[in-house]
């Protein structure tokens, strides 16, 4: 009886050590063709740089990425991410950028089994009613990014603004999230269809508003051609500009001096004075010879998430209550510094006003102006069910 009880022990041994040896499988799932492939390239060139600098493991299982470019497109996205969980057997999506996308991937990765990790999209229905024990956040939700040019619009005395998104869910949250901050006059609410590269007839509706600031959420090529048009039209000098994501390190490169002193709302900046910052952000340009944006720290730090709930969990992934209760742990040292999982998921960390600056070395990068919410937590939380 006791050979048997070895030899059973023995084998089991065998087994688990077999399944630590197993690679663990992630699926990357961003933008990667058309105006907003800066974005996703800056998504995924973070998540694999961080993949890489923990020697190509996560929780000690060696990473098989399987990466799609979800085209910005619902159905394709939908159909790519199915695609992951069933026949690829991810057991995580990172991804995606825009939040139409996320809205539509939802459903598919989380029911599928596996856990869903966004970088970047954080729409506020799946921070209040929607929120899922399966989906983790570690960017923001939508609203706070935006509010934070809302509250130093108001801190600052600009009485009248311009206000202009695209017309999809993050654009509706970024002009909500700048108003409920703002108490001053919006002298206009302008939605421009996503992708949109022409702004002359909006422009000319700018120059005719004559407001103190113009609040805009254009990123990638949106942003590039915005704030060369802008320029242009030499309005820089007859109002304050105030953005999101329409100035950052994934467009100033094609902006440069267009974008010069304009402001932006972020968590981060590659300024931020923390070691890991500075560690990443010359990794980073040594590898891929640019200046790392939003999309990539927050990836990069998807990476951190898995690797420190992993560890956890000893590489298991098997155990779902497990692995979810272990992911809420947020057992890593994020860039950003401070950052903790509320309930809903979504981080509390908190957020900046930045500017653009040239460095000495010819390049642009956002820099940190002032700190405008500390520990923020989003409102939406409270309308989780999970606690």
């Amino acid at each position: 009886m006791n050979r048997l009880v070895a030899l059973v022990a023995v084998t089991a041994l065998g087994c688990s050590a077999a399944a630590a040896q197993e690679k663990l499988k992630v699926g990357v799932v961003a933008t990667l063709s058309g105006p907003p492939a800066v974005l996703g390239q800056q998504l995924r060139n973070g998540f694999q740089l961080a993949v890489k600098s923990l020697g190509g493991r996560l929780g000690g299982r060696e990473v098989e990425l399987v990466i799609v470019d979800d085209e910005l497109k619902p159905d394709v996205a939908v159909n790519k991410v199915r695609a992951l969980v069933e026949r690829d057997k991810v057991e995580f999506v990172v991804g995606p950028i825009f939040s139409n996308i996320l809205q539509a991937i939802m459903k598919p990765a989380t029911e599928g089994g596996a856990i869903l990790i966004s970088p970047n999209a954080g729409t506020s229905n799946f921070a209040g009613k929607e929120c899922n024990p399966n989906f983790f956040v570690t960017s923001y939700q939508n609203d706070q990014v935006f509010g934070v040019s809302g509250k130093h619009a108001q801190d600052a005395g600009l009485k009248r603004v311009f206000l202009m998104a695209p017309n999809y869910q993050a654009g509706r949250d970024a002009l909500a999230g700048f108003k409920a901050h703002y108490k001053g006059e919006v002298v206009d609410e302008v939605y421009v269809p996503l992708n949109q590269l022409d702004y002359s007839a909006e422009l000319s509706r700018i120059a005719a508003a004559k407001p103190d600031a113009v609040y805009v959420f254009l990123p990638g090529g949106m942003g590039v051609n915005f704030v060369k048009q802008f320029r242009q039209a030499a309005l820089a000098d007859r109002m304050t500009f105030l953005s999101a994501f329409t100035v950052d390190e994934s467009t100033l490169p094609a902006q440069q001096d267009a974008a010069l002193g304009f402001f932006g709302g972020a968590n981060w900046a590659p300024n931020l004075d923390t070691p890991q910052n500075k560690a990443f952000v010359a990794a980073y340009e040594k590898e891929f010879g640019a200046v790392p944006a939003t999309y990539a720290f927050q990836s990069y730090d998807a990476a951190l998430l898995i690797d420190g709930a992993l560890k956890l969990t000893q590489g298991r992934t098997t155990d779902k209550a497990a692995l979810q209760a272990a992911m809420k742990k947020a057992n890593f040292t994020s860039l950003r510094g401070d950052f903790k999982f509320n309930t809903n998921n979504y981080p509390i960390q908190d957020f900046y006003l930045v500017k653009v600056a040239k460095r000495a070395d010819g390049k642009f990068q956002t820099e940190i102006a002032k700190k405008i919410f500390d520990d923020h937590a989003d409102g939406h939380a409270k309308d989780c069910p999970m606690k």
